[in-house]
């Protein structure tokens, strides 16, 4: 539904090409295919340089789930798709994939994504050589906000120091987990990724 392609060569010097290609970015939407961007609790339309729910429409969206309505009814409305990734385009049109709405969380009103915040754990404590997965956020309910982040960890983490460090780093107060709980590892599943749900039952357990 989106591709970057390589960068067109000018044919003379002082040429303006239009880019096809932005780092970072999933590319342009293919030909034909419709984008919104929407906001994920209420499905509210909002700016495609907003940061939201993408919902897509076009030739290519299947019609639903083998014989599950349910299912259909929870992504498919009125031609339109619920992609369940969470992203925004820029000026000139490159969509930006910024993750599932199942890591993120929403906090004082805004979409908190927890894979760029364990990226700049990982970064400041120095946790990337390692064979297995060291950390991971998950959100928790919190009486103030709504909702608070919880770093799951498999070593010691001092959560004074990785505050003044994230603080120094310039990251947002509200993207700064509130609790650390050390575990003896983080559970994945057989695709590699992260087992959202084995991780929430850890939470608390000692």
């Amino acid at each position: 539904m989106s591709v970057n392609l390589p960068e067109p060569t000018p044919t003379k010097p002082g040429e303006q090409v239009q880019p096809s290609s932005r780092l970072g970015s999933v590319g342009k939407m293919a030909p034909g295919i419709a984008a919104e961007i929407r906001e994920p609790e209420t499905d509210r339309k909002l700016s495609l340089h907003e940061t939201g729910m993408l919902w897509l429409r076009g030739p290519n969206i299947f019609e639903g789930y083998l014989k599950d309505p349910e299912r259909t009814a929870e992504v498919l409305r009125n031609g339109w798709f619920k992609t369940g990734d969470i992203g925004r385009f820029d000026e000139d049109g490159f969509l930006y994939i910024e993750g599932r709405l199942s890591r993120f969380s929403k906090i004082g009103g805004e979409m908190v994504p927890h894979e760029a915040i364990e990226q700049k754990i990982i970064d400041l404590l120095d946790l990337s050589g390692r064979d297995d997965r060291a950390i991971a956020v998950v959100g928790v309910t919190d009486e103030t906000k709504g909702e608070a982040l919880l770093l799951l960890s498999v070593e010691d983490v001092d959560l004074a120091t990785l505050r003044r460090k994230l603080h120094e780093a310039g990251t947002p107060n509200l993207w700064i987990p509130k609790r650390v709980q050390r575990v003896e590892s983080i559970p994945i599943l057989a695709s590699g990724k992260l087992d959202l749900a084995k991780c929430k039952e850890l939470v608390g357990k000692k």
